[in-house]
């Protein structure tokens, strides 16, 4: 979303592609809310917001990838649950 790619022009470009650096920028204002929008749709514990928003200080599309991670992990962890691990049973077999 947020990142640069500077190439140097050499004369040959067939090495071009190895010299090419990826630069890091800060989030913006926009992203930032986006960023809020995105994480208070769902219930995220404080922790986990305020480190987003550290991390977008100093690279916006990292802290997307650390919120989108995290969102999809709570995700599948409430899915792993199953209900039918928690019920008691129907009868007792304590006649023993």
């Amino acid at each position: 979303m947020s990142k640069l790619l500077i190439e140097d022009n050499f004369e040959d470009n067939f090495y071009a592609s190895e010299w090419a650096e990826t630069v890091t920028v800060p989030a913006t204002d926009d992203d930032l809310l986006i960023l809020t929008q995105k994480l208070s749709n769902q219930f995220v514990p404080t922790q986990v917001f305020f480190q987003a928003v550290a991390i977008a200080a100093y690279d916006g599309a990292s802290a997307f990838r650390y919120a989108d991670n995290y969102l999809t992990s709570a995700k599948h962890k409430n899915r792993r649950k199953n209900p039918l691990l928690f019920r008691k049973p129907l009868t007792n077999f304590d006649y023993n």
